[in-house]
């Protein structure tokens, strides 16, 4: 019809605006992966906002799929989407189809605690969830009607509810209808109070006419604001309903409570306040039982060790915590009494932690994936890669990449190592040296007149002068210097003190040198290792290193970008045969058979925990990484934050270290390598030492053989029988050196009489030359005489004897 227009205003929001609001949702959340399931066409418009995401949101993919149309079964289609690891769902379908989906959902294991389900209808709270009471999935989606409204509440007293799903006297397609009809009498009444209404009768049999007021019930209609069943009720230019607001509401247990308020501009913003939210999560945890997936690896998990041994058939009835104990056991136990959770432990069949293949996890990773698994407990790394798969807790442990090597088995000692500092040629100089610097202060001795003394004090004119520095005693005095020990013996010359001096200069040096490379080389065979870092094993071929072929460790060499690492990683890779293991325990065992042509890397806590009891181990160098141990659970787990705060208080409480100490130092054989290093690690043995001990018997020995040489040779020379035993004298002096009653002096023997005759026979032969004597011979005897005495008692005073010289 010419000239007429057709308006039209919506009381239900624009697609465009829900759609936002479901946006808004999965940014608040911070869905990185969803599936949108839709059942026509109709469902794509409203979720438009929603599909744009991966354009303005970073990071985030949405993988569309259909319901499956003209079938009631949707389990296929369901069975695929778990297959794919999926766990955020948005579901937009009939109302009525809803609980159907979600009841073919929890046949195949989809309404877990780690799945989260978006469904596009405002009336999620008419749907019947009470079969999933204790299920711990998260179900959101939007209402638009406000039951603590005003309205709302009158509206409840009028029309008391009876009917469920759509007959739900607040299903959103009743609530809207109802604040239709309001808005339009809202208008009608506004229009009426200001101007008069020109009623036109409606004939059906004649062709539409339009209504003279309509543009101006239509002005009215965009103008009005009303408060109804559905909120704040205004509309735009466009005859849109805008600033109006939604509730988010949740599944909790068996009912849906709002969580959070959307509005336009402002978003998602939860209302629920911290406590709320954590009483929420207490309270699911009490009511749920997490499996433990964790694996057989010492200190970790390890069976408990009985004694007396029980038998296998025993061991299979018993439970977990019974039969196994370990680092990790313990660990669960202590974070379960801070967050207040049941638990119940299970073996991964293969041990395996968990590795990328061919685009598909395995190992205990793929049992969180699948929720098999509620977490893993054991010494997995925290990786990029891992984690993109599943969540960690902050690390429980901090380690990082190590070497493992054999440590070298000691040489034999060598009894005489305490010459080894210096090398044969020093010996031979310093002893030469020692020769000649004794023989040039005796030869400068003698040609020096300040050396020269009288011997004789009392005497005047002395008929001979007496140099101390003998050879004997020139020997003596630069041994004693050399040994750092003096002598009572002291040149007086400049010429020879300046050769003292520059000998105790040089003994000062040569002792130094000694005493300082004496402690380093006897200390130097415990520590002496041909490789002490990793860039010593990437310098050289000799000595093969690898790591386990796939774990955390192999992947650190792999992806390095550090050229030393780079150059390890191509080594190892190129290495025949291989240098990898099956796992650390292949590692060690290499390392020890190949006796120190094998290196291994492995993780510094496992390293640590095998030299504790293994004593012929040792770590080389520092970590090349660091990384952290940390407890695995399924992305995005609500269990997460919770998970992590009890770490932190276990860590903060000083707990963590305890179950450190308990199970590296104290059980299973641990802290015996370090027993045995406080014991001998900076002590010298005897077979070290033992050359110092034989030069000291043999110097003994020799000392013994001079003596009874000196005992000997003087014993002849007052012998006063020359049939007495030589050895009977001996054994009388050896009575009396032992006698402990006798004091420091005994009697002179007389001289022997071969020696008074030999006297006799020069006496008289002198007589007999000077028969008569020569005047002064008297003098000169006396004078003798008191020479003889004074050089006897040169140590002694000497005092002027007049009355003698009368006489």
């Amino acid at each position: 019809m010419k000239g007429m227009f057709v308006f039209s205003l919506n009381v239900y929001p624009h697609p465009t605006q829900v759609g936002k609001a479901f946006a808004d949702f999965v940014r608040q959340v911070g869905w990185k992966s969803l599936v949108v399931l839709y059942e026509g066409e109709e469902g794509l418009v409203r979720l438009q906002e929603l599909l744009k995401l991966p354009k303005t949101f970073t990071g985030v993919t949405v993988t569309l799929r259909q319901l499956t149309p003209g079938t009631t079964d949707y389990r296929p289609l369901l069975k695929e989407i778990k297959k794919s690891e999926q766990t955020k769902i948005v579901l937009d379908c009939d109302f009525d189809k809803i609980e159907l989906i979600l009841s073919q959902a929890n046949e195949i294991e989809l309404l877990t605690d780690y799945h989260s389900y978006l469904i596009t209808s405002l009336d999620l709270d008419k749907v019947d969830i009470s079969p999933y009471k204790e299920h711990n999935v998260n179900i959101s989606g939007f209402r638009i009607t406000d039951e603590k409204s005003p309205w709302v509440q009158n509206y409840l007293k009028e029309y008391p509810q009876t009917g469920r799903g759509k007959n739900h006297i607040l299903y959103s397609e009743n609530a809207l209808a109802f604040d239709a009809v309001w808005t339009l009498a809202k208008a009608l009444d506004d229009l009426d109070s200001r101007e008069s209404i020109q009623l036109q009768p409606l004939a059906c049999e004649l062709p539409p006419q339009p209504w003279a007021d309509g543009e101006k019930m239509l002005g009215y209609l965009k103008e009005v604001e009303h408060s109804g069943l559905t909120g704040e009720i205004k509309f735009d230019d466009n005859g849109l309903r805008t600033e109006f607001h939604m509730e988010l509401i949740e599944k909790h247990r068996s009912r849906m409570r709002k969580t959070a308020l959307w509005q336009e501009g402002s978003g998602v913003n939860y209302t629920l306040t911290a406590t709320e939210i954590e009483g929420a999560l207490v309270e699911k945890l009490q009511n749920k039982t997490l499996r433990v997936t964790t694996a057989l690896t010492a200190p970790y998990v390890m069976e408990r060790i009985f004694d007396p041994p029980v038998l296998e058939e025993t061991r299979d009835r018993m439970a977990f915590e019974e039969r196994y104990e370990g680092f990790c056991v313990d660990l669960i136990k202590e974070l379960a009494k801070v967050v207040k959770f049941k638990f119940k432990f299970q073996l991964e069949p293969k041990g395996a932690y968990g590795r990328l293949k061919d685009g598909k996890w395995d190992g205990m990773i793929a049992e969180l994936r699948s929720q098999q698994a509620d977490m893993a407990a054991i010494d997995m790394s925290v990786t990029a890669i891992r984690q993109s798969a599943v969540d960690f807790t902050m690390p429980y442990m901090n380690t990082g990449v190590g070497i493992l090597f054999k440590k070298k088995n000691p040489t034999a000692p060598d009894l005489f190592s305490f010459l080894e500092p210096l090398s044969l040629d020093a010996w031979i100089y310093m002893t030469t040296a020692y020769l000649g610097v004794s023989i040039l202060m005796f030869l400068l001795a003698r040609l020096t007149p300040y050396e020269w003394e009288n011997p004789h004090p009392c005497v005047d004119e002395p008929e001979e002068l007496e140099n101390v520095l003998t050879l004997h005693n020139c020997f003596w005095h630069n041994w004693g210097s050399l040994m750092q020990q003096g002598s009572d013996i002291a040149p007086k010359a400049v010429s020879t003190r300046m050769v003292a001096g520059v000998w105790w200069f040089f003994t000062l040096i040569m002792i130094s040198s000694y005493t300082a490379n004496l402690a380093a080389f006897l200390t130097a065979a415990k520590m002496d290792s041909p490789i002490n870092s990793a860039d010593d094993l990437s310098s050289q071929t000799k000595i093969k290193y690898g790591t386990y072929c796939c774990g955390s460790t192999f992947a650190f060499f792999r992806d390095s970008p550090i050229p030393t690492y780079t150059k390890l990683n191509a080594a190892m890779e190129s290495a025949k045969p291989s240098v990898y293991t099956s796992g650390n325990a292949a590692g060690i065992d290499r390392v020890l058979k190949e006796d120190g042509m094998y290196a291994f890397f492995m993780e510094a806590a496992a390293i640590e925990y095998h030299i504790e009891r293994n004593c012929d181990l040792k770590q080389l160098g520092g970590l090349l990484d660091n990384k952290g141990y940390g407890i695995a659970l399924p992305k995005d787990s609500p269990y997460s934050a919770a998970m992590s705060a009890g770490v932190l208080k276990l860590q903060e409480s000083g707990k963590l270290q305890e179950l450190k100490i308990k199970w590296w130092k104290e059980q299973r054989g641990g802290g015996k390598c370090e027993k045995l290093a406080t014991g001998d690690g900076a002590q010298l043995d005897l077979a070290n030492l033992g050359g110092v001990f034989i030069v000291l018997i043999g110097g003994m020995i020799i000392s013994i053989i001079i003596a009874i040489f000196e005992f000997a040779w003087k014993q002849r020379k007052l012998a006063v029988d020359d049939n007495e035993s030589l050895w009977a004298d001996m054994w009388e002096e050896l009575k009396f050196a032992v006698d402990f009653r006798a004091g420091d002096t005994k009697p002179i023997k007389k001289e022997s009489s071969r020696a008074n005759s030999k006297s006799l026979l020069s006496k008289s032969n002198a007589e007999s030359i000077n028969k008569y004597g020569m005047i002064g011979d008297e003098v000169k005897s006396l004078k003798s005489l008191k020479s003889n005495r004074s050089r006897k008692d040169s140590n002694y005073a000497c005092f002027e004897d007049t009355d003698g010289e009368k006489e």
